[in-house]
């Protein structure tokens, strides 16, 4: 499964954010809900992304709602980001490996496109197991039809299907 399958998801959670807009703009974006805002430039490409966190820790620095400090200079610019062609297994894998909840999905020319969610990652994986899963059964039950040794162990109603667990004797 690929990154392109979730696109839909991916742009409901986009949220974008000049890279000169003032720190307190940003503030506000992330009340509503979001973990990570894009930072693009002035052309519309990626240039970094900012979190609650980083908003935090700037913020003790500003003197109240007064907070004029370019997003730019609080943004991380070294942004874990995937592609429409990327496979899940890969952006799980980068973002398993950095602690990331959340990772850019942008074009070839690193246009913002989506948000993903390890959340939405997640759930495309638990899919692609099921229909990998629902592959073995469909074997099993082909093998145990044609004869060949084994031991039925479970049976239990899934939808349509039946689930099976088969032991084959060597």
């Amino acid at each position: 499964m690929f990154v392109e399958q979730l696109r839909s998801k991916a742009r409901e959670r986009l949220i974008t954010i000049a890279d000169d807009a003032p720190l307190i703009q940003a503030a506000a974006l992330l009340r509503s809900g979001s973990d990570l805002v894009i930072v693009c430039n002035s052309a519309g490409f990626l240039a970094g992304v900012i979190t609650k966190t980083d908003i935090v820790s700037q913020i003790s620095h500003c003197q109240g709602a007064s907070c004029i400090t370019a997003v730019a200079l609080v943004m991380k610019s070294e942004v874990v980001l995937c592609r429409p062609t990327d496979s899940l297994h890969d952006v799980w894998a980068r973002m398993k490996e950095r602690g990331l909840k959340n990772v850019p999905v942008v074009d070839r020319e690193s246009r913002p496109l989506g948000l993903l969610h390890a959340r939405d990652i997640l759930q495309g994986l638990l899919i692609l197991l099921r229909h990998e899963f629902l592959r073995c059964d469909d074997f099993a039950i082909t093998e145990l039809q044609h004869g060949h040794r084994g031991r039925l162990l479970t049976s239990a109603p899934i939808n349509r299907r039946r689930m099976v667990a088969i032991e084959f004797g060597m």
